[in-house]
């Protein structure tokens, strides 16, 4: 027998019990968004609510899981196999390399079908006695999400600080224990950034504060053991809501500073670590203005893009702090190839990382001059600083991965240039000798060269019958290096070839591939991504209608801009968390993180910004054509990108597309933007996408 029901304005269908083959239909209540710049109309707005409790909403989100669960229902067996294909990549019983700090060896460990790692330390030497920190599995034991995701030890040794989310809003709270009676204080901060600091004499943890209802970091306070969070001293609160904030130590833990952070501007103001009361500015914002400070010895190391867009480093000495950005002095010469990235100063010269060629590289600058590069020999590679404690070493920590060679950590000595294998990262039953990594450069419509890193097995055919599988991210600066993932193996071993497009909004090529990514020069994103799937189609890679994409975040926004504008060129499209509402999002300050954005997208209050915005926002240009198939994810708890934004986008999609490929939203009830914690969860998660891909490139074994 065959009824139906109607469930706050959502249509389903029951049959025997069972939900049947019928998608969810929303209803639809008329709104206009207003700004300076034009009103909108959005019939979905209603699927908004900051409480998360709207039963209306509530039920549609159901409604959405459960016609994703009757639409995979049949992909089950392969989805369960591409679970356990990818379990049995991972070692269960992995440890991390440790690492030496203040007398401790530092490290983690996993045991045996535990989502969660133990952190613990041993005194004096690898070798000594393990004392647990953090019985991660146990703390997470009946939560549907746990993080921890920041930790310090005090400057003696007996206690720790740290951030804890068990919702995944990141909304940590601030807890600290006694590591020498395993005792947990009844001190608790809520609401902070995953941030913390101990001050010199032990007896006060700083911390980042967050507003309530921004989720913007804008207070840094110090909390005195033992007192009231209502008398946390406040330090510094940052007036201008387009900054975030962190805090740390210096590499030689003399100064604790406080880091303002813009798009386009930062702010260090640094004190001691023995009186963290009074902080000096090093150089005062400014428009265009970036840098970051480390200290050691009797100088400050700068990584800065003053009169360098690709940044360089510069020196101050103590003696010269007063006159500040006068006094610095180049160590590292601008430069408008090589990109640097990030740096770490030790006795006697400086590890720098770096990107040329869209790779990313490590190379040492002695305090003498001398530059020495640290080699790899594949042509598309990631190699990057590791965690390197000790300052007064001539060795240096870092690791190399590719889409071939799994994460290898090795340690470099500066003086005699020795290298040493620390660990191979284990990946058990995977043979790099089976596939093959290759760069390859598409060229975009307006004649830029693309890097593009590509991985297959041997014996793939690359004759146009293949199917690919391209991910790309491409905005906020932020780079995709390659590396050997364990759930993406199966894929591989299916004939599956995989692509990472370094489109433009990153930093592969340096600050210009930035720059020529974002505001009002974002489209070049999309086009990049599209443009690299059509070279690599034409150069017979991929088959043309067996091309799956996926992006998450901010990529998901570009997976939303490309359905827009190529539909025809994708079999499939996997959204992820998608930033796809971007005119009224940018609209509202209230909503988390918006603020900090307006250098990134722009303000859509400004007139030409709203109309750029407008032109690619996946939500607003929805249209009535054909689609390929889409897999969305959103997690109710989303801090960074609201559940709502996806789940406007697919119930418009449902509305207005005229084809009959599959749409399935998975909402996640238990999770923010990384969704559910543990690392066997990501991959049963991913499994389920993975499983309709495949499916829907033909590809069913």
């Amino acid at each position: 027998m065959t009824r139906w029901m109607m469930l706050a304005g959502v249509a389903l269908v029951m049959s025997g019990g069972a939900l049947a083959q019928t998608a969810p239909k929303p209803a639809k209540r008329p709104f206009q968004v207003t700004s300076p710049n034009g009103a909108r109309a959005d019939d979905y707005y209603w699927l908004r609510d900051d409480t998360r409790k709207n039963p209306d909403m509530l039920a549609y989100l159901k409604a959405e899981n459960d016609y994703a669960d009757a639409q995979l229902k049949a992909l089950k067996p392969l989805q369960d196999k591409l679970y356990e294909e990818t379990v049995a990549h991972i070692k269960q019983d992995d440890s991390s390399v440790p690492y030496q700090k203040n007398g401790y060896w530092y490290g983690t460990r996993f045991e045996t079908g535990a989502d969660y790692s133990i952190i613990e330390r041993r005194k004096g030497s690898r070798d000594a006695p393990a004392e647990t920190m953090f019985d991660q599995p146990a703390m997470a034991k009946d939560k549907a999400f746990f993080a921890i995701g920041d930790w310090a030890v005090s400057p003696d040794n007996r206690l720790v600080a740290w951030a804890e989310d068990i919702v995944g809003r990141r909304q940590y709270v601030l807890k600290v224990k006694d590591l020498t009676t395993g005792k947990v204080f009844a001190d608790t901060v809520d609401n902070i950034e995953p941030n913390v600091v101990w001050s010199g004499d032990g007896k006060s943890v700083l911390y980042v504060a967050k507003d309530a209802t921004t989720l913007r970091g804008y207070q840094v306070k110090a909390h005195a053991l033992g007192t009231a969070v209502a008398s946390d001293r406040l330090i510094y609160e940052e007036k201008d809501d387009t900054f975030s904030m962190g805090i740390g130590r210096t590499a030689d833990d003399r100064f604790v500073c406080i880091i303002s952070q813009s798009t386009v501007s930062d702010e260090q103001r640094c004190a001691p670590t023995a009186a963290p009361t009074s902080f000096t500015v090093l150089a005062p914002r400014a428009r265009e203005f970036r840098y970051s400070a480390d200290h050691l010895g009797n100088r400050w190391i700068i990584r800065t893009n003053r009169d360098a867009k690709n940044y360089k480093l510069v020196t101050l000495a103590d003696a010269d702090a007063a006159n500040g950005v006068a006094a610095w002095r180049d160590l590292t010469p601008a430069s408008d190839k090589v990109f640097i990235e990030n740096f770490e100063p030790f006795e006697g010269f400086i590890a720098i990382d770096e990107r040329e060629g869209g790779n990313r590289k490590v190379r040492l600058l002695g305090d003498d001059g001398k530059s020495t590069a640290v080699t790899a020999d594949e042509p598309a590679y990631r190699m990057m600083l590791d965690v390197n404690e000790e300052p007064a070493t001539p060795w240096v920590r870092y690791t190399y991965a590719s889409l071939v060679t799994p994460t290898t950590t090795y340690e470099v000595n500066a003086k005699t240039g020795e290298r040493r294998v620390l660990k191979v990262a284990p990946v058990p039953g995977y043979d790099p000798a089976n596939y093959v990594t290759e760069r390859v450069w598409a060229t975009a419509r307006d004649g830029v060269k693309v890097p593009v890193s590509v991985v297959y097995r041997k014996g793939t055919k690359l004759d146009g019958t293949a199917p690919l599988f391209q991910y790309a991210y491409g905005s906020y600066g932020y780079s995709t290096d390659p590396a050997v993932d364990a759930g993406r193996i199966g894929l591989l071993d299916r004939g599956v070839v995989y692509a990472i497009a370094h489109i433009r909004g990153g930093q592969e090529m340096g600050r210009g591939w930035y720059d020529d990514g974002h505001l009002l020069k974002k489209k070049n994103s999309f086009t990049d991504f599209i443009d690299v799937t059509r070279h690599l189609v034409a150069t017979r890679y991929a088959a043309k209608d067996r091309v799956a994409a996926m992006g998450g975040s901010a990529g998901g926004l570009l997976m939303g801009a490309v359905a827009n504008m190529a539909p025809e060129d994708y079999k499939l499209i996997v959204a992820q968390v998608p930033f796809v509402d971007v005119v009224t999002t940018m609209l509202d300050a209230s909503i988390p993180l918006t603020t900090f954005e307006y250098d990134e997208w722009g303000n859509p209050a400004q007139k030409a910004y709203y109309d750029y915005m407008l032109s690619y926002s996946p939500y607003d240009n929805v249209a009535a054509k054909p689609y390929p198939a889409l897999y969305v994810g959103t997690g109710l708890w989303d801090s960074q990108v609201q559940y709502y934004e996806p789940a406007k986008w697919v119930a418009r999609l449902r509305e207005m597309k005229t084809d009959s490929n599959p749409l399935l939203f998975r909402v996640n009830m238990e999770a923010g933007h990384g969704g559910k914690s543990g690392r066997f969860e990501r991959y049963r998660q991913n499994a389920e996408w993975q499983a309709f891909m495949l499916s829907q490139l033909g590809v069913e074994k």
